[in-house]
């Protein structure tokens, strides 16, 4: 097998829209014809731009290889450029079209991905899901209400979830590491209170963050929140800030997890180092599938635990999933259920009572419904995810919207 050509799909869901503004998906077809498909999560160019490098990385690195060669693959690319360091875009644009390998090499054994990854270890995976607002509720009141917090969070768990996300700390600017609010503090005490409440010690409340805090600032939000006794505190400090991240660790008396705007194992190994207990790479960022695979064993090294990020598309689910299947420190993954989402796998996958059940079928399991993603053809110039400018108010409440959601 040698891989041959590349089509690049950006496709953006429908409303609401949870999962981003976009999802860039990637064919990858062999010369004897079996198609893979992938999914590349890391956007920080427009999607113009990062077509472009996902094309000039296949060409580059890829194509005209075996796409049993995973790991010269990777190195191709984690070198290129005379670097040897993680590259945020071109190791997103890898990870996609990793994730296209995995597929195809599955579809050409006629065996499922997590097969091939050592085997099937977990006959389900428990899956949470962030806090959405229901069809009843009002968008715009929905991010400072914690009573429709403790809806949502009700609603999931009558639907057999163990978990609920949600991040009331906002706001997320570009500034990097700011001290919370009064307001935000206080808001944050009373949605873990509210959501608690409704779900009792039926589900585990996991408390996000988006790295918006000092060390300082985020030890503040951690006393705020403690007596609700949340299973993670997510990514309390800025990425870059280790020194900040192992104080966190140290003193909150929290579980720390983080991972989403991590790639690659020299990153993980850093946070890892720094006291994380949770894990959360985001397959089409992190290095893909088999990168994926080398961060849960090394997460088991250091006692820690894999709880797969998700903010994209159903086939970076697919990937996760695979994953997830065939690691023994896996926590839970998380999951987005929009029909946009399963109509795209045909419904390959599905939280039935809380809990994901691996597919026997080759490959990812699932053919790509290719004509409805072309049919939602994001034509925009807006990134995936966009951080706000203005800085955090300490004289007014915070606005904030979670995600990217459309009228």
């Amino acid at each position: 097998m040698k891989l041959a050509d590349l089509d690049i799909i950006v496709t953006s869901p429908p409303a609401p829209g949870w999962g981003g503004r976009y999802w860039i998906l990637v064919k990858v077809t062999t010369a004897c014809g079996i198609v893979g498909w992938g999914e590349c999560y890391a956007a920080s160019v427009g999607p113009a731009a990062m077509k472009a490098v996902i094309t000039d990385v296949f060409a580059r690195h890829m194509a005209g290889e075996n796409p049993e060669n995973i790991e010269l693959m990777f190195r191709r690319a984690y070198s290129s450029g005379f670097t040897q360091r993680p590259d945020l875009t071109v190791m997103g644009a890898f990870s996609g079209l990793e994730i296209a390998c995995w597929d195809i090499l599955g579809k050409a054994r006629e065996r499922p991905v997590w097969a091939l990854l050592g085997g099937k270890m977990n006959d389900r995976i428990r899956a949470y899901s962030y806090l959405y607002p229901l069809p009843h509720h009002d968008m715009g009141s929905y991010w400072r209400s914690a009573e429709m917090a403790a809806e949502s969070a009700a609603d999931l768990v009558e639907r057999g979830y163990t978990a609920v996300k949600f991040d009331p700390a906002g706001p997320y600017t570009i500034r990097g590491g700011h001290m919370p609010s009064m307001s935000d503090l206080s808001f944050s005490a009373e949605v873990c209170a509210a959501v608690r409440d409704a779900v009792g010690t039926r589900a585990d409340l996991l408390f996000g963050t988006h790295g918006q805090f000092t060390a300082a600032g985020a030890l503040r939000l951690a006393r705020a929140i403690a007596p609700y006794d949340p299973l993670w505190f997510e990514e309390p400090v800025a990425p870059d800030d280790l020194p900040g991240m192992a104080r966190v660790c140290a003193q909150s008396g929290l579980q720390v997890a983080t991972g989403e705007r991590l790639t690659t194992l020299a990153e993980f190994r850093a946070a890892l180092e720094a006291g994380v207990a949770i894990v959360q790479p985001a397959l089409g960022r992190a290095g893909g599938i088999w990168e994926a695979r080398k961060i849960a064993v090394l997460a088991q090294a250091y006692g820690a635990q894999v709880a797969p990020h998700l903010y994209a598309g159903p086939v970076e689910w697919a990937a996760n999933i695979h994953l997830c299947t065939a690691i023994p420190n896996i926590l839970m993954a998380e999951t987005i259920e929009t029909p946009y989402h399963s109509a795209l796998i045909g419904g390959a996958f599905a939280v039935e009572g809380g809990f994901i059940s691996p597919t026997d079928a080759p490959g990812l399991g699932f053919e790509l419904d290719e004509t409805l993603a072309r049919r939602h053809e994001y034509d925009g110039s807006q990134l995936h995810l966009e951080m706000q400018q203005a800085p955090c108010r300490y004289d007014m409440d915070n606005a904030f919207q979670g995600g990217a959601p459309r009228d």
